[in-house]
């Protein structure tokens, strides 16, 4: 009945959590679920007025653009201008997104043929390897390693796979480690990409959620990105608008016009209001970015001292709103925590074969509960 190529897609691992989530409730147990990296705080106020008062104008009931609004695009280019010294003509250089997922997922319809090879940092957001499948590519994991600070080794390629390499998927801050890359790796990553025809394609939806004073950068920032890739951002994570569905791909413009084909055969935009209030999302104050860091913050110090203290070595990440820990077995690890303690953590494997032997806490509810989180777990050991 099914199309072969579903069979070689993995199960989506959230949704299994969610089922295996929602069977404890059932059962009656107070679940506190570090999961799914979803923020539970508010979108600002601001942004949600924008929305209504956009909504009620009939002039948003229509078709959008496929590209996107040409005042959401400026906003973008203004935004990476200020935050990261970025230039980007919002004509040519950026798209609206339904989200970053959205733009990953379909990105390989652009330039993956069938057999063509993509690289993808191995754990990593499982998409990169789906929307590889999808176009009926080959996906090359490249392993991230505690040893190499989750960098991946980009001199360890095989030559026979650079050869039919179309595309790269990277991501810093990275999901689910927590890494962060240095402007080193980026200048690496594009005379990679330079020498072997390669797509490069940087996933940088946590660029705002950083602590203790750290600042994410841009991969366009490198010399020579936008010569060779494109970076996929959200408003997801920093203005906590993931039910939104609105992001923007920002770089190099053949690569943007080849996503741009995809989309005008797919879907049809995102909504106008929304983006309208993206718009204000990115122009207007930015005292809820930094509110929800310390916030995040708090929440990161209490769950990485709690570990600490049940025995657990574990250095408090820098940025993203996730906390990598190791363990033996993730699988057994990760069904012990919510058979025993209620606690849903994703297990480590779900990322891809090199993150076996973690799970991935998201700080993503209050403190009182991951301090709650962390009794239960006291009373497993």
């Amino acid at each position: 009945m099914y199309a072969d190529r579903l069979d070689n897609l993995p199960p989506y691992l959230f949704a299994r959590i969610d089922e295996m989530k929602e069977a404890k409730i059932r059962s009656g147990v107070d679940v506190i679920d570090l999961g799914v990296g979803d923020p539970d705080l508010p979108t600002p106020p601001h942004i949600v007025e924008t929305l209504c008062t956009a909504a009620r104008d009939p002039a948003t009931h229509h078709y959008p653009s496929y590209l996107g609004l040409s005042t959401y695009r400026e906003a973008v280019s203004t935004w990476y201008k200020n935050r990261f010294g970025v230039t980007a003509d919002p004509k040519s250089e950026i798209i609206t997104l339904i989200g970053s997922k959205e733009g990953i997922a379909h990105v390989p319809e652009a330039f993956v043929n069938p057999g063509d090879i993509v690289l993808a940092t191995d754990p990593g957001y499982p998409v990169y390897k789906t929307s590889t499948l999808f176009a009926e590519g080959i996906c090359h994991p490249l392993p991230l390693t505690e040893e190499n600070n989750f960098l991946p080794d980009l001199n360890a390629i095989p030559k026979d796979i650079l050869k039919k390499t179309k595309l790269l998927f990277f991501g810093y801050p990275n999901n689910p480690t927590a890494a962060v890359a240095p402007m080193k790796f980026f200048d690496e990553v594009v005379e990679f990409a330079r020498e072997h025809s390669i797509v490069a394609v940087h996933d940088n939806a946590y660029s705002e959620i950083t602590f203790d004073g750290y600042v994410a950068p841009s991969f366009l920032q490198a010399d020579g990105a936008s010569e060779v890739g494109i970076e996929m951002h959200s408003l997801s994570k920093t203005y906590n608008m993931t039910g939104w569905r609105l992001g923007m791909a920002v770089g190099n413009r053949e690569i943007i016009a080849g996503l741009g084909r995809v989309k005008t055969n797919i879907d049809s935009g995102a909504f106008d209001a929304v983006q309208l209030a993206g718009v204000t999302a990115l122009t207007g104050p930015q005292d809820c970015v930094a509110d929800a860091c310390k916030i995040y913050q708090e929440r990161r110090d209490v769950l990485v001292k709690g570990l600490r203290s049940l025995g657990y070595d574990i250095s408090a990440p820098k940025a993203t709103f996730y906390v990598w820990l190791k363990v033996d077995d993730s699988m057994k690890f990760a069904a012990r925590l919510l058979d025993e303690a209620g606690i849903v953590a994703t297990p480590g494997i779900g990322f891809g074969a090199n993150g076996e032997g973690y799970v991935r806490f998201a700080i993503t509810r209050s403190v009182e509960r991951i301090t709650e989180a962390v009794a239960r777990m006291e009373a497993m050991h």
